[in-house]
Formats: structure tokens, sequence, C-alpha cells
């Protein structure tokens, strides 16, 4: 790690070694929130590189599915989730811990009210597809698995607060451990639905359903069985309904920055079902994408981690170590990107077969391997301060 300069800790008002503890204490967070963000992203991919090795026609149906889910439902509750990390980060740096649990419940009220309106648009979303000019087969079968991902988007909306709730207390084992069983228990539960069963795709958004409600099933009971979360778990009473408005202003601001940045990226595999060979195009950029998003979990691990960090900190009435936070994190991100990027671009020519059988498939994925490249180091920057 690459030394302060001691004019920058004066500027702050910190030694060498206050920075150090500070490292400290953001990595036994950050730590185990990356390995989170990931574990809980490998559960979808596992899903997607199931279907993968059915054949085109299954994966680009299913990357134009998952891109729309992503767009219309899992940003958008990741997006308003995101207000219980300002809200519950300061009220535990304050010493105000039953706020948390009320905040919460808000939080999850909230997220289940957005759920209906996506449900209805994913029921009617081949029409929509078509009316878009889009492969009437391929409009179909993404259609099917949304409607078998229905089951997977409210235990989002359940999962979700969840998370936020054990993380801005730096609860991060019991989320650690209960996405590594949902990950062990999610690859054969895909393997036997998709192949065993033969239940293709369909399979594959049943198995992440499943697994979904199993992660929050888990976290719940933790909640309510462990002494670690006593000071913090509050009955529901009406202040949750009170609580919905104010959690609102701070989630919805939260949801346009996360649903922008992810818009962009899935309305390329969108479009891209307009090129003369969607399903070629479709598969290829699906992937690449995939594969990006993949490691974006890991930037917004560390800009969890910084969140609440930050949070924390300023509700404690501590402002400059809230600025080392940011410092600490924003340079472990970095570096995490750089060794990534370079361990991606020399492996660019079998990267694709993680994905996919089909060799030209294969070629085009390491024709855009140095892009992906790129793109790392940027989201990883950008993950950090957005958060």
């Amino acid at each position: 790690m690459e030394e302060v300069p001691e004019s920058e800790h004066k500027k702050w008002g910190l030694t060498r070694d206050q920075y150090a503890q500070e490292l400290k204490k953001a990595t036994r967070i950050a730590a185990p929130m990356v390995a989170v963000s990931v574990l809980q992203y490998l559960v979808q991919l596992v899903s997607v590189v199931a279907v993968g090795h059915l054949g085109q026609l299954a994966l680009s149906s299913v990357a134009i599915a998952t891109s729309l889910a992503n767009v219309t439902g899992f940003s958008l509750l990741s997006g308003l989730a995101g207000g219980l990390e300002t809200l519950c980060g300061q009220a535990y740096g304050a010493g105000q811990f039953q706020k948390l649990g009320v905040y919460f419940y808000s939080a999850t009220m909230s997220l289940i009210l957005v759920c209906p309106p996506v449900c209805i648009l994913w029921i009617f979303v081949d029409k929509f597809l078509e009316r878009m000019g889009q492969d009437p087969v391929i409009s179909l079968e993404a259609r099917k698995y949304l409607m078998w991902l229905i089951p997977a988007l409210l235990g989002g909306a359940i999962l979700k607060p969840l998370v936020r709730f054990l993380q801005t207390q730096s609860l991060t084992l019991p989320m650690l451990l209960s996405s590594f069983l949902v990950l062990c228990f999610h690859i054969p539960l895909c393997w036997i639905l998709v192949y065993k069963l033969e239940l293709g795709s369909m399979g594959a958004a049943l198995a992440f359903g499943i697994s979904t409600w199993l992660n929050a099933m888990l976290l719940g009971f933790y909640v309510v069985f462990s002494s670690a979360c006593e000071r913090t778990r509050a009955r529901f009473t009406k202040k949750a309904f009170h609580g919905i408005l104010e959690f609102y202003r701070y989630g919805v601001p939260s949801a346009l920055m996360i649903c922008l940045k992810w818009w962009s990226c899935e309305l390329l595999t969108l479009s891209s079902g307009f090129f003369p060979n969607p399903k070629l195009e479709t598969s290829v950029l699906s992937i690449c994408l995939t594969i990006s998003t993949l490691h974006f979990t890991v930037p917004y691990g560390f800009g969890a981690a910084a969140s609440t960090r930050v949070s924390n900190e300023l509700g404690a009435g501590n402002p400059n170590r809230a600025r080392v936070v940011v410092l600490v994190i924003m340079s472990l991100a970095i570096i995490e990107a750089v060794i990534v990027g370079i361990v991606l671009f020399c492996c660019r020519d079998v990267l694709g077969y993680a994905y996919s059988n089909d060799k030209q498939v294969v070629h085009y994925i390491g024709v855009m391997t140095p892009l992906i490249c790129l793109s790392i180091i940027m989201d990883s920057i950008q993950a950090v301060l957005s958060d």
C-alpha cells in the first residue's frame, strides 16, 4: 500500500498509525462485504452459465430477460435499499439503535410496494419486446424466464434491506456464511432443475428464486434470534409506516444513481437484439457485460464498506475520519481493479469457454476483453465514489 504523505495526514489531523488503524477497520468490513457481493451475484451468474450451455437461443433469450430483470427490477430494489446505508448508518453511529429496526421495516414495505408494477411489466414483456422489433422467438422465451423469476424479485425485496441492516452494524460474518451456503446449495439445485429435470431456462430462474428466499430466511433467522442484533431489533409499529416517506427521500436518489449506471449497461444488451444476427450478438454482449458486472460486485463491496464507515463516523461527529475512509477504500479499489484487468487480458483467448462452447462466441469475447478491462478500472472508481 502506498504511504500517504505527511502533509495529507496533517491536513486531516491524523498520524500514520491512525491511518493504519483506519485501514485495518475498513479492511475488516470491506473484505467480507466484497465476498458477500460476489457470492450473491454468483447465484445469478450460475443460472446464466447453466443456460448458456443449452445453445444460442436459450442464452440470448435469458440474456435479454436478465437485462430486463436488472433494469426494471433488481437495480431498482438495490438502489432503493441503498437509502438504509445513510439512515441506519448514521443512526447506529449516533447510538440510536432502535431506529435501525424501524428503518428496516419501512424499507422492506417500500420495496414490496414497487414489486407489483414490475411483475405486471414482466408478464406482458413479450409484447413490449416485439413492438420494439425484437425477435418473436427470443421475446417469448424471455417472457417465460421472467415469469419464473418473479419469486426472486419478491425475495429480493426482503433480502436487500436485511443485507443493509446488518451491513451498517458491521455484522458481515453472518452474511458471508449465508451467501456461501446458499451458493453451495444453488449450484447442484440449478444443475438438477436445468439438466436432470430438463426444465431448461425455466429451471434456472426457479433455482434463483429458491436460493434468494433461502438467503433471506437465513439472515432473517439471524436477526430474530442473534444476541448481536438485540439492541437494534424493534417491534413492528405504526412508526414503520410513518418512515416510508422519509425512506423514499433517501432511497429514490440512491436508486437513480444505481439505476442509471445499470441501465446504461443493460440497454446495450437489449439493443444487440436489433443486429443482423441477434442470437450471436446478444450472447456475446451479454457475456461481456456479465463479466463486467461480476467484477463490479467487488468495488461495490468496497463502496458498501466505505458507506458504512463514513455514515458511522458522520453519525458520531467525526468528519475527518470519514475523509480518510474514502482515501483508504479508493486506494484498495484501484489496486484490485488493475490486478483483475491484467489477469483478464492474459486469459482473453479462453475466457469465453466458461460461458459457452460455441467457438465463434469465444472468439468475439476475446476481441472484446480489452474494452472490458478498461471498463473495470473506471467502474471501480465510480462504485466507491457513488457509495
